[in-house]
């Protein structure tokens, strides 16, 4: 098949990213993600080996996606992880694999992705303080996560991008200093409303939501700048002279699902067309009974949503670590 091929929804949209979660798995355990305890491990086969996720991707890629990223959970805790960057790599089609990541790991493992072919990173941070970190990830380590920021300027995996939740009572106070970071570094800051999914019994947004409109009253130094890639859920800012880029991902304010442009892949083999919806297309079924997934998929694409309803109160009941955000 040609991988020139253009992948259309029924809307129209042109759908051409994809996001692999690798592991539900975490070596955190963020308050509005993971439950304290952690999540009961899985049978082997109820997970899709690094092989079949390979060849889902690879399947997509000839359809149209031209961009991968890899999530997870945490995907630096899967084994193998490297050389599931360097087969893709060596897909023709693909023009990009990029990874989000907690950053705990990311200087052991940040120069090996980079010879395998990752293009760059993104970081998951919500607060510079050490104990604050501490606290809403219940134990994690800030100075490794900085450690790992280094470590990937330094092979090149930038511009890095931060993706920073707005937890009201929590890191609303460090809207400045997360700003400041983009001003003589490579480094794009988001700020990214916090959605309403469900972590255990509890529904974590509904108390400690803001508005990312809160970034610019307290930067109003930021200017807008036109963002190069209409499908991002971001609208840019900038300080004037930074090197850096201010983003603000408003999905309840503001949706952005006109462009969409994304499918998710989970661990255990479901396609998801929509972030926020409990819609999913088992495709790990048909892969081991030797079922040509293209055409499924070709099916399917047409049914993927227009847009959410978040801001009619509903609520995802997947919980985050299992679709990568």
């Amino acid at each position: 098949m040609d991988n020139k091929s253009v992948l259309l929804d029924g809307y129209g949209r042109r759908i051409n990213y994809l996001r692999i979660s690798v592991t539900d798995r975490c070596n955190l355990r963020c308050m509005y993600c993971m439950p304290q305890e952690g999540i009961p491990k899985r049978a082997h086969h109820d997970i899709m080996t690094l092989e079949e996720l390979q060849e889902v991707a690879v399947a997509l890629v000839e359809l149209g996606i031209d961009k991968i990223r890899i999530t997870g959970g945490e995907p630096l805790v899967r084994k193998g992880i490297v050389g599931l960057v360097r087969e893709l790599s060596k897909c023709e089609g693909l023009n990009e694999i990029t990874l989000t990541t907690n950053g705990l790991l990311l200087s052991e493992y940040a120069r090996e992705l980079k010879a395998a072919g990752l293009k760059r990173v993104n970081i998951s941070l919500d607060t510079l303080n050490p104990q604050k970190f501490e606290y809403i990830t219940r134990g994690g380590s800030l100075e490794k996560v900085l450690e790992g920021i280094k470590e990937a300027q330094s092979v090149g995996l930038t511009p890095i991008k931060l993706n920073t939740v707005l937890i009201g009572g929590f890191n609303d106070d460090e809207i400045e200093d997360f700003v400041a970071l983009t001003v003589d570094n490579e480094i794009d800051v988001r700020f990214i409303e916090l959605m309403p999914y469900r972590t255990g019994s509890r529904l974590w947004s509904l108390e400690k939501f803001i508005s990312s409109d809160s970034v610019l009253k307290k930067v109003p130094s930021l200017e807008k700048i036109k963002s190069e890639d209409i499908s991002s859920p971001a609208e840019y800012y900038r300080i004037p002279g930074a090197l850096g880029k201010v983003g603000l991902i408003n999905p309840i304010t503001c949706k952005f699902c006109e462009n969409c442009n994304r499918l998710r892949l989970t661990s255990d083999g479901k396609l998801k067309l929509c972030l926020h919806s409990d819609s999913e297309i088992d495709l790990a079924g048909p892969l081991r009974r030797g079922e040509d997934i293209r055409g499924i998929v070709l099916d399917e694409i047409k049914n993927k949503p227009r847009e959410h309803s978040l801001e009619d109160g509903e609520y995802i009941k997947r919980d985050m670590f299992k679709i990568g955000g």
